[in-house]
């Protein structure tokens, strides 16, 4: 095939430099090599088609590395539209959404079926090979259902507050997915788990993709989000931080509101044996990328 760029030493330049990364990637791309990075995708990044399709591209680049990339997604923003749209109002407990009988159907229809499949598409028309399952697929994911402690304000006692249709994991079944890995197929995993008698649970995306690199002893669990990152009290973006810096910044306040849980799935993902946890903005393009094969890294490291 003939090449269509005149060669000038402006393009030669250019040429040296990108292979320059190339080389400058290659330690990160061994120490990856056939490790398995569970990914969290959420956020506003879901809604940007552009940011979408490069996402996928990072994706099936890890993949064409060597790297096994596992995808837990979210969809807040989806089913708050769906919802909406078929005039199902929500309650809340202390801020906590109440997930119903007829919230659940909505919940597992927006990210079983269509936030699922569009993120399959994308991965497999850039290359990949993706499969789209929930956690109710072959029982991957078991919850029970959640509650929450809440304080009486007259009587000052604590109470449990049922969320309703909302789940914590306790099992994951790693035989599926170390199979689909195997084949070197993309798993894409909607956070619809499945209760001990067969009920749909929504589980929060975070916490199912923590338990997920839990269970599979993953290399790394990369949690992309909407900020750059874990911010200290000034609102500089911190670069690394070990256990007890994380537990912390919550009990000091420094981290509040969504911060909170990602720090806590984060906490429970290298306890239970990630090698480290990234938090990171998923509104930059190639983020992945350029946490998992440069220096600098793109957010918070954790662990």
């Amino acid at each position: 095939m003939a090449r269509q760029t005149k060669k000038t030493f402006a393009t030669t330049k250019d040429w040296l430099a990108k292979a320059h990364v190339l080389t400058e990637a290659l330690p990160f791309m061994q120490r990856y090599d056939r490790k398995i990075i569970v990914i969290k995708f959420g956020g506003n990044a879901m809604g940007d088609a552009s940011l979408s399709a490069s996402f996928a591209n990072d994706i099936v680049l890890l993949k064409q590395s060597g790297i096994h990339p596992i995808i837990v997604h979210g969809g807040g923003p989806q089913i708050a539209s769906m919802l909406n749209k078929l005039n199902i109002k929500s309650r809340f407990a202390d801020g906590l959404r109440i997930t119903d009988a007829k919230t659940i159907e909505v919940v597992e229809m927006v990210l079983a079926g269509r936030i699922n499949k569009e993120i399959v598409t994308a991965i497999n028309q850039a290359g990949g090979t993706a499969i789209g399952l929930s956690g109710k697929d072959g029982d991957l994911l078991v919850a029970t259902k959640t509650t929450k402690k809440r304080k009486d304000p007259d009587s000052n006692i604590e109470k449990a507050v049922s969320l309703g249709f909302v789940g914590s994991p306790k099992k994951v079944n790693t035989d599926l997915l170390v199979k689909l890995v195997r084949d070197d197929i993309i798993p894409v995993i909607a956070p619809i788990a499945t209760s001990a008698s067969g009920q749909s649970l929504n589980v929060n995306a975070d916490t199912a993709a923590g338990a997920i690199a839990a269970a599979l002893d993953a290399e790394r669990l990369l949690l992309l989000t909407d900020v750059p990152g874990v911010l200290n009290a000034k609102g500089e973006l911190i670069e690394r931080l070990s256990v007890t810096k994380a537990r912390e910044l919550i009990r000091k306040g420094t981290a509040n509101g969504g911060m909170i849980p990602k720090l806590e799935t984060s906490i429970n993902a290298v306890k239970g044996g990630v090698g480290g946890v990234a938090i990171l903005d998923g509104r930059t393009p190639n983020a992945v990328l350029l946490e998992l094969f440069t220096e600098l890294g793109a957010g918070t490291l954790i662990g």
